[in-house]
């Protein structure tokens, strides 16, 4: 064994696959990349998730208390990062990529209709919000496109480098 810079752990533990979180607060939609995010609950499903309160989108979520966590598919990469790569505090990014914004049902935030899922969120749990910029999100509506059969996801590996889903493998499980 040898000795792993502790700002690389993250890179042995980044959770789930990239996705876009949409917010609408005050007439003006937005998109953020975001990877930090992990399932908390399966009945109803919960989800946490990190918005740097330095994000444009943290306002928005912080005073909506709603958002949509939207699952991009591997061919979307260059977009995903494009997004992630500026801010809505100076652009549009609904204009500025070519990203389709479409109402859900739930929620004012948008869907992204390039996606093959997106699931609207309400807020139902701020207390780690001040110290970790924590939020804990109640998936109300979830939303799937069978026209996009099989996607495969990409995962930040850190600065800039992705994994994307490989092989798939089943074991048999004795959980319920």
């Amino acid at each position: 064994m040898h000795d792993l810079p502790l700002e690389n752990v993250y890179q042995l533990l980044e959770p789930g696959p990239v996705v876009l979180l949409t917010t609408a607060h005050e007439g003006r939609r937005n998109v953020m990349t975001m990877s930090w995010h992990m399932m908390v609950e399966f009945t109803p499903p919960l989800v946490a998730c990190v918005v740097s309160s330095a994000d444009h989108s943290f306002t928005a979520l912080r005073a909506t208390g709603e958002c949509v966590i939207a699952i991009p598919a591997v061919e979307m990469a260059q977009q995903v990062v494009g997004i992630g790569n500026c801010s809505g505090r100076d652009i549009d990014k609904f204009a500025a990529f070519p990203v389709t914004p479409r109402d859900g049902r739930a929620v004012a935030a948008p869907l992204i209709e390039e996606c093959f899922a997106n699931l609207e969120c309400r807020v139902v749990d701020t207390q780690l919000v001040q110290k970790f910029n924590l939020f804990v999100l109640e998936v109300v509506q979830a939303w799937t496109d069978p026209q996009q059969a099989a996607p495969k996801t990409i995962h930040h590996h850190g600065y800039g480098n992705f994994i994307v889903d490989g092989a798939a493998l089943s074991i048999e499980s004795k959980m319920p």
